[in-house]
């Protein structure tokens, strides 16, 4: 870290509390609606949350500064937030996104399967859901009552050990939980696309099957197969007409999930009972195969007719 991001050490302790201010909800907007939110932040609740900081050493002066709401030591704290930002986490942001969506994307599918309670007792080791109550391992013994009001899951890549939640418990109530982190030695570098299916469907879509994975959006998909939006969006919906992908909207975006036909190509596995599936797209490929094959036939008789009048 160089010397401005050095200063954000002693408001985030790898262990204990840290000032709920630094996480902001503006922040899941973006980094800069995140860093706007903390430059915004009262003086009152600047130096009632950094009064809360462990006594264990003297503050530096410009946290003392800004504990009393001075804005040149606001602006330098974003400053530095954004600076780390830019060197620690940018470079490595779709990666850490990758991991993120990926347990959203398990989490929607608890939801979806069944329903809250599932969702709850499916999170990881950490939290047990035991109705009415969700025991999560803090490293603070406390209670956080929700009074009706709802909980917000967060997954996080930098969230280690135990979940995190907000000390204001008057503030919405957010649980922040760690990802799966896979051991490094089961880092294995993606699976190279099946040749047999590239030559049959084009290696840009053989990709997008395998990039479609348990679901995810035109962007989510893009990023993964290394192509432009325009691209993902456009081989997605030749799949989708040959019956191999199933496309839904959800708010703004789309989400593309396999066919029980999608899924047993990548398998490469036995035909599978696509009764209740759109099939428009395999006759329309069943054309395409027979018309292919009929040109094929045609040239082939052509080049015997030319053989056998070159042998007269």
């Amino acid at each position: 870290m160089n010397g401005e991001t050095r200063l954000l050490a002693p408001l985030v302790p790898t262990r204990g509390y840290f000032p709920d201010f630094l996480t902001p909800a503006e922040g899941l907007l973006g980094v800069d609606e995140g860093l706007e939110a903390v430059r915004a932040t009262p003086p009152a609740r600047l130096h009632a949350e950094l009064s809360r900081l462990p006594a264990t050493r003297p503050l530096p002066s410009w946290l003392r500064a800004l504990s009393e709401g001075d804005s040149a030591a606001l602006g330098r704290l974003t400053g530095a937030l954004q600076s780390y930002y830019e060197n620690a986490v940018a470079p490595y942001w779709p990666r850490l996104q990758a991991r993120i969506e990926a347990d959203r994307a398990a989490r929607g599918r608890a939801l979806l399967d069944g329903g809250a309670d599932h969702l709850l007792a499916t999170l990881p080791p950490t939290m047990r859901w035991r109705p009415p109550v969700l025991e999560v391992d803090y490293p603070a013994d406390r209670d956080l009552f929700l009074n009706g009001r709802g909980l917000l899951l967060l997954p996080s890549f930098f969230c280690r050990r135990t979940p995190v939640t907000f000390y204001d418990p008057d503030l919405t109530p957010v649980l922040v939980y760690p990802v799966e982190h896979p051991a490094p030695r089961l880092v294995t570098p993606a699976a190279p696309v099946h040749a047999s299916l590239g030559k049959l469907v084009g290696r840009t879509r053989s990709a997008i099957l395998h990039g479609v994975g348990g679901g995810c959006t035109t962007s989510e998909l893009a990023r993964r197969v290394d192509v432009s939006l325009a691209s993902a969006s456009q081989h997605a919906t030749v799949l989708r007409d040959a019956g191999l992908l199933l496309t839904l909207r959800h708010g703004n975006a789309v989400l593309h999930t396999l066919t029980p036909l999608g899924a047993a190509l990548l398998r490469g596995g036995p035909e599978v009972d696509v009764r209740g599936v759109d099939t428009r797209g395999l006759e329309i490929r069943g054309l395409e195969i027979k018309e292919s094959e009929e040109l094929e036939a045609r040239a082939m008789a052509a080049r015997e007719m030319e053989a056998r009048e070159v042998d007269a």
